[in-house]
């Protein structure tokens, strides 16, 4: 039997693990990414939310931190509609917080190559990689590459990013953010919380 030498150089991060993603697990994931905030005193939360409503949760949860709210891209669904309504962007504004709605990083004109001509681009196979380790990952890192992009987190400076899967969130992770041309110097510092998909692949046997 292997024992762990817990003399040994390193620590343990505890890491929530569900047994599916979706949006059941947000209220969990931010808590568990606030508890680990405040112990390493970050102050950066970079967060999506489509339509606000994860953002207002979060405010509940975070306590002294600078949130970033990174929406959905005008037209992400069909020409000029915005899935976050002016009134909740202006309530998160009014709360403290800083939303983001701008060209995704894994999207844009990439993928209008690939709606087009059938061809997908570098970008979206970054994104298919990524979302082996779940669609919240993929979320996560790409919001922090567009807030860095944006100037709202500095580069190079640990901030906590969360992600999900179509709706609230399920993945935070602690990571070191970069500008998007500076991709491959991104660096997963820990992992927070994820869907472990262990009982979804053990139902498909």
């Amino acid at each position: 039997m292997c024992e762990l030498d817990l003399h040994a150089d390193g620590q343990s991060v505890p890491c929530l693990y569900f047994d599916e993603p979706g949006e059941q697990n947000t209220e969990a994931t931010l808590k568990r990414a606030a508890i680990r905030a405040e112990e390493l005193k970050i102050k950066n939360v970079v967060i999506a939310s489509a339509s606000g409503e994860t953002a207002l949760k979060a405010f509940e949860i975070f306590h002294d931190c600078n949130l970033i709210v990174v929406t959905h891209s005008t037209g992400f669904y069909k020409p000029n509609y915005q899935e976050m309504p002016a009134e909740v962007r202006r309530k998160l504004e009014e709360k403290g917080a800083k939303v983001l709605t701008c060209q995704h990083a894994f999207g844009g004109v990439n993928r209008a190559v690939r709606k087009k001509l059938g061809t997908y681009e570098l970008d979206e196979i970054i994104a298919y990689t990524l979302r082996s380790f779940g669609e919240g990952m993929k979320v996560a890192i790409e919001v922090s590459l567009m807030a860095a992009d944006a100037g709202l987190v500095e580069t190079g400076v640990p901030c906590i990013a969360i992600g999900g899967t179509e709706k609230g969130v399920d993945t935070a992770v602690l990571l070191k953010p970069v500008n998007a041309q500076n991709f491959f110097d991104l660096r997963i510092m820990e992992i927070l919380a994820k869907p472990g998909f262990y009982h979804e692949e053990m139902r498909k046997k």
